[in-house]
């Protein structure tokens, strides 16, 4: 038997159902929300912000399998838009 040199390449699974994503906050220790988003197991998935110490967003965007994808933006201390990236999918 020969065996290939290539690289196996990974499927990409879909959630089972106890695999779904689940809320998920992290807190400060002053006890105030520094972020909020979904997990399935460790892994972030779907929408997620970050809150400084006063509460206002510093950052929101994207996750696709624990990666950055999509649009993130960055806020000033007032709250308002201060940046927008663009998180393009790096190839696996």
């Amino acid at each position: 038997m020969v065996k290939s040199s290539k690289p196996k390449t990974q499927r990409k699974l879909k959630p089972t159902p106890r695999q779904r994503a689940k809320a998920y906050v992290h807190y400060h220790k002053d006890g105030t929300v520094w972020a909020k988003g979904k997990r399935i197991g460790e892994t972030p998935t779907g929408y997620w912000e970050w809150f400084r110490k006063d509460g206002t967003k510093s950052r929101s965007g994207h996750f696709d399998h624990g990666k950055q994808t999509g649009e993130w933006t960055t806020y000033d201390q007032m709250g308002r838009v201060y940046k927008v990236t663009v998180k393009r999918p790096r190839p696996s």
